[in-house]
């Protein structure tokens, strides 16, 4: 019966962050204090809390965010390593969009690729005062389309996205075109012998890359070798593994293009243990054109993707989507933005 009754309740009126305190037996500042992490709270405290916001269902609405902050807008952000040179270009990018309109960027890290741990990320995120969420891949794949992901109704946007997606804005480049390209590049400087360096299956640029190496190969009436493709997961430690069973081989290729730049910074330095020189044993070429490309040497032939310019433009769209009347709504919106390929000593 008392189910009953609260069901009916909440039907009726919005949760709010006094019924949360109310359901947890704090005040509703300790709430706020536990949801924002503003304040170190008693473990016990913490765990009630975030049990109530479960059980109710609380999630800080549009028009308590509004009177709070003046209708400002905070972007959050969610990403897995720190150390990555992806992840700080899009936060360049973002932070610089973020300081022309005067709004917030909020992170949150998240280092479990499952979709159950970046939907927990991305909703404390939410709880945390987010109004928008920016998507770094895989978090935007990994739940675009969920249910759950709905249920947050704030905007969304995604970087670096091989696709455009039902329920977010998407910037990018064409990741197949651009692979094609550069492998063409190294057929036309007589490399015969193309390996290639996977990206983490999770990734829909994985898959949008290798497409564009396949397509490069058929064109020119190459078949793919399964022999010279390579297993790799977008780290420099995955390149360096993937290099080593490609320079390994019987006959090792006479050049390897890599997912992306950290992985061909691996192949790199597998090469060199093997007293190999670059470019005149095995060419390398890489997808990104990281800070890393111009750090090792020879410096890095690669595709340039500008991912600060890919997250300016999402975090423009979520400014301007988050300060739209309800009313106003649009479709997502889909960009491809311009890719270069940067010619340097390694191929």
């Amino acid at each position: 019966m008392t189910t009953v009754t609260r069901s009916s309740r909440r039907s009726r009126q919005a949760v709010t962050i006094s019924s949360v305190a109310d359901a947890a037996g704090v005040s509703p500042m300790t709430v706020s204090h536990v949801l924002n992490g503003t304040k170190p709270v008693r473990e016990a405290t913490h765990a009630a809390v975030m049990k109530a916001v479960e059980e109710l269902g609380y999630v800080p609405n549009a028009a308590a965010r509004s009177l709070a902050s003046a209708r400002s807008t905070r972007i959050g952000i969610v990403y897995r390593n720190a150390q990555n040179a992806f992840l700080s270009a899009m936060l360049v990018g973002a932070l610089n969009a973020a300081a022309r309109a005067g709004v917030q960027i909020i992170i949150r890290k998240c280092d479990d690729l499952s979709a159950s741990a970046a939907m927990e990320a991305v909703s404390g995120l939410v709880r945390s005062g987010a109004n928008a969420i920016l998507f770094a891949p895989p978090y935007n794949e990994l739940l675009s389309g969920s249910a759950a992901l709905a249920k947050l109704n704030v905007p969304m946007a995604a970087i670096a996205c091989g696709r455009g997606l039902a329920d977010m804005d998407t910037v990018g480049v064409d990741e197949k075109a651009a692979a094609q390209a550069m492998t063409e590049h190294l057929l036309d400087r007589g490399y015969k012998r193309i390996g290639f360096v996977m990206g983490a299956s999770i990734h829909s640029g994985s898959k949008a890359r290798f497409e564009g190496y396949g397509a490069a190969l058929a064109a020119r009436g190459i078949g793919i070798d399964p022999a010279l493709i390579a297993m790799g997961d977008f780290s420099f430690e995955s390149g360096l593994s993937a290099g080593s069973a490609l320079l390994d081989l019987p006959e090792p290729p006479d050049a390897i293009f890599a997912s992306n730049d950290d992985m061909a910074a691996g192949v790199i330095l597998s090469a060199h243990r093997r007293g190999l020189s670059i470019p005149q044993h095995v060419a390398v070429a890489g997808f990104d054109d990281a800070p890393i490309a111009v750090k090792i040497w020879p410096p890095l032939t690669t595709v340039r993707q500008d991912v600060d310019l890919m997250a300016a433009q999402a975090t423009d769209w979520l400014i301007q989507r988050h300060r739209e009347d309800e009313g106003t709504a649009k479709a997502p919106l889909s960009q491809w933005v311009p890719y270069t390929i940067v010619l340097r000593e390694s191929a």
